[in-house]
């Protein structure tokens, strides 16, 4: 089927990212089906986003008519039932691979042979969940990023069941609607979840040695490396829970791979309900008055800092390329536009040197005797051929 604005669209769970993907939906002019089984959750849903359509008003970034078109355009369901119309429709519920099997099944027998199925699992296996449906060939991953609203990224992700013309309609559907899309390959964490894993883990493993302390990590990888955020900063941001059960996901996924290894500080941290911003205490204190304390800002401590993450990011990047994740291109894209870095690592590893690079990871496996450190089979063959990713 050809998909355009008169595609009636479904969107399973009225939390933060399945509201955020309806009001993109709508936004693009589609009429929009937003269900969840609380009704008290479509409340909110609906409360938020009219919070957020008066302050685009108020900006002057879209009028008072398109607003209420906005508005207007999402009705919301508590029931599978109202999805019997659309033609597309993407489930942004728990992770829980056994709910969201049971979620597809149930809409499959609901509409009609031609209507596309979309997971926005960020970690969970494609395969699965397409298998809960007879029709497995038009299930595929979908994988937005929060805000949906705001960030511009998408992952696309064909299962091993996946149409090709399933495939194309769905990425033609999405870049309609004004997103950067890339093409990953269905394996855990697809590319950003599982290229930037070292950002969180190498942070963490940085500070267990008492090299530096959590604001000094922060603060050598945003005023030295260039992010918008630092490691801490960012996990305090997503959540700690969240963060570590996508790294713990990531860590079984891949057969226990040392290079994903979740840390106990960050369990700590979520057993002791220290999940962040939200609940007002995490790797820092945000409640009102707090003296969380100061980096020590020196510049050679810094840099060490941010080359011994950096080095972590290309290998993990250089990696996926060499597994056929994702193209050069698209793992550098999905970078910058998913998690705001601020170069691809790819093409950052041929500003520092493929041959530096592979020479730290070098250092660092003989130093501690890990294979976490182990350098990418792409970085041996770049260096031996004298050769750069781009």
């Amino acid at each position: 089927m050809n998909m355009d604005t008169n595609t009636i669209i479904g969107v399973v769970g009225a939390g933060a990212m399945g509201s955020g993907i309806a009001q993109v939906a709508s936004q693009s002019g589609h009429q929009v089906v937003l269900f969840d089984t609380n009704s008290s959750a479509l409340e909110a849903s609906k409360m938020k986003l009219n919070k957020v359509l008066n302050r685009l008003v108020e900006k002057e970034r879209i009028t008072e008519e398109e607003s209420q078109g906005i508005a207007n355009r999402i009705s919301y369901a508590t029931s599978l039932m109202d999805f019997e119309d659309c033609g597309f429709i993407i489930e942004a519920i728990i992770e829980n691979l056994d709910i969201k099997q049971k979620v597809f099944g149930e809409i499959e027998g609901i509409v009609s042979d031609s209507c596309i199925l979309a997971s926005n699992t960020s970690s969970l296996s494609i395969a699965s969940i397409a298998a809960s449906c007879e029709l497995s060939g038009r299930v595929l991953g979908v994988h937005f990023f929060n805000p949906a609203p705001l960030m511009p990224l998408v992952e696309i992700i064909p299962a091993v069941q996946t149409d090709n013309n399933v495939l194309n309609e769905t990425r033609s559907l999405i870049d309609s609607w004004k997103k950067v899309t890339v093409l990953a390959k269905d394996t855990p964490g697809f590319i950003v979840n599982r290229v930037a894993r070292p950002f969180y883990g190498e942070a963490i493993r940085i500070y267990e040695e008492g090299v530096a302390d959590m604001p000094t990590i922060d603060w050598a990888m945003k005023t030295i490396g260039g992010f918008r955020m630092g490691p801490f900063e960012l996990m305090d941001y997503i959540g700690n829970d969240i963060n570590y059960t996508v790294t713990e996901t990531v860590f079984k996924e891949f057969y226990y791979d040392p290079r994903y290894k979740p840390s106990f500080t960050q369990k700590r941290m979520m057993e002791a309900k220290r999940l962040g911003r939200k609940t007002g205490i995490g790797y820092y204190d945000y409640s009102e008055g707090a003296n969380n304390p100061s980096p020590r800002e020196n510049q050679a401590l810094g840099e060490q800092i941010v080359w011994r993450v950096l080095v972590m990011l290309i290998n993990e990047a250089a990696d996926a390329l060499f597994l056929n994740i994702a193209t050069r291109e698209d793992l550098d894209l999905a970078m910058t536009k998913g998690v705001n870095y601020p170069k691809g690592l790819l093409a950052w590893a041929d500003e520092k040197g493929i041959e530096n690079v592979l020479k730290a990871l070098e250092d660092l496996q003989a130093e501690y005797g890990e294979d976490r450190y182990r350098p990418s089979p792409m970085l041996r063959k770049k260096v031996r051929e004298n050769a750069t990713f781009y």
